[in-house]
């Protein structure tokens, strides 16, 4: 894990609990939990995400047993799913974690993040406002 957040740990906001009853108590009224299941038929991309008076939690299970079913049973209503084939077992972890946040991101105009880059050695600055070469250089393969 620790190798995973490589430089970033100081500008994330991890809380870690004991176990999952120990996280549900730190809910708040307005807070939203999702379960995200290949069992359910609720899709997470028809899901509003843009209240800013909620915080919005997600929780994945493994990638080889999924979450416990009761725990999905008892909160049915927030079950959601990633479209995905039937012809195959599950996503990796990180890329639905990447997919459902993604999508939260998207509906919420990406706050405090930064929609283009302020490199110092910005590969691409020379194109800039310069299409015909842009468009140039995709017809050459």
């Amino acid at each position: 894990m620790k190798r995973a957040g490589l430089d970033y740990w100081d500008k994330v906001d991890i809380r870690m609990h004991d176990d999952l009853d120990a996280f549900l108590k730190t809910l708040g009224p307005n807070d939203e939990m999702y379960l995200i299941s290949k069992f359910s038929s609720k899709n997470y991309a028809q899901v509003d995400y843009t209240d800013p008076n909620k915080d919005y939690y997600f929780v994945f299970g493994k990638e080889t047993t999924g979450l416990p079913e009761t725990f999905m049973r008892e909160y049915y209503d927030r079950n959601l799913r990633i479209p995905m084939s039937d012809n195959i077992r599950c996503y990796n972890l990180s890329n639905s974690v990447a997919m459902v946040l993604l999508e939260a991101l998207r509906q919420q105009g990406f706050p405090n993040m930064e929609t283009s880059h302020h490199y110092e050695n910005d590969k691409l600055k020379d194109n800039y406002n310069r299409p015909e070469r842009y468009e140039r250089n995709l017809g050459e393969n």
